[in-house]
């Protein structure tokens, strides 16, 4: 009989105690969230050569040593660019990107990659904040050609662009195939709360 009594009282606490740990769940209400739009225009410098680089390789496929091109296949390289107001490198700094991109190209003419990189700022109304860049660069000479515009994915941010996300617009604005040295006009736009 003792035992028969200890069940039936044990639900009984059990479901006592349920509602005293679900009031803190419902005294949150959640808030409605605005979601903004913003865009931004910058120039990135990417850098793999000369006394100072801001991107080096830190890994590549033992396959590809004999491979000629600026950016051989299976190619991992670390970033730490500069983002600029203007096209020139010497122009105002507002920011870095930071991340790292595969080389994805077969052919040695043309440069692919996958890119992760977090785009942060240091300057002006957005310092402190930044956007994360994933995507896959699509196939472009080394040399593209003028007006040539890609696109890639926008899918996080944090500061100001909490949970952004968009899209960015590319366009080269210098490159050099034989140096690797490239700049790239960045048309971004994100969506963001």
């Amino acid at each position: 009989m003792k035992k028969q009594a200890i069940f039936p009282w044990g639900m009984i606490f059990c479901l006592a105690i349920a509602p005293v740990y679900g009031q803190y769940y419902e005294n949150v209400k959640p808030h409605a969230m605005v979601e903004k739009v913003t865009r931004l225009h910058f120039f990135y410098h990417d850098i793999p050569v000369g006394n100072n680089p801001t991107t080096v390789l830190i890994a590549h496929a033992n396959i590809t040593d004999n491979f000629f091109s600026p950016s051989p296949y299976g190619s991992l390289y670390a970033m730490n660019d500069p983002l600029t107001v203007g096209p020139d490198l010497t122009s105002t700094v507002i920011g870095n990107a930071q991340g790292m991109y595969l080389a994805l190209s077969h052919d040695p003419d043309k440069f692919t990659a996958v890119f992760y990189a977090d785009f942060g700022f240091t300057t002006g109304r957005f310092n402190g904040s930044s956007f994360s860049l994933f995507s896959r660069y699509p196939p472009t000479d080394y040399v593209p050609s003028p007006g040539t515009i890609r696109e890639m994915a926008i899918v996080g941010g944090r500061g100001a662009f909490r949970m952004a996300k968009g899209f960015a617009l590319l366009r080269a604005t210098s490159s050099n195939a034989t140096t690797g040295n490239a700049s790239l006009e960045f048309n971004v736009t994100l969506y963001h709360y």
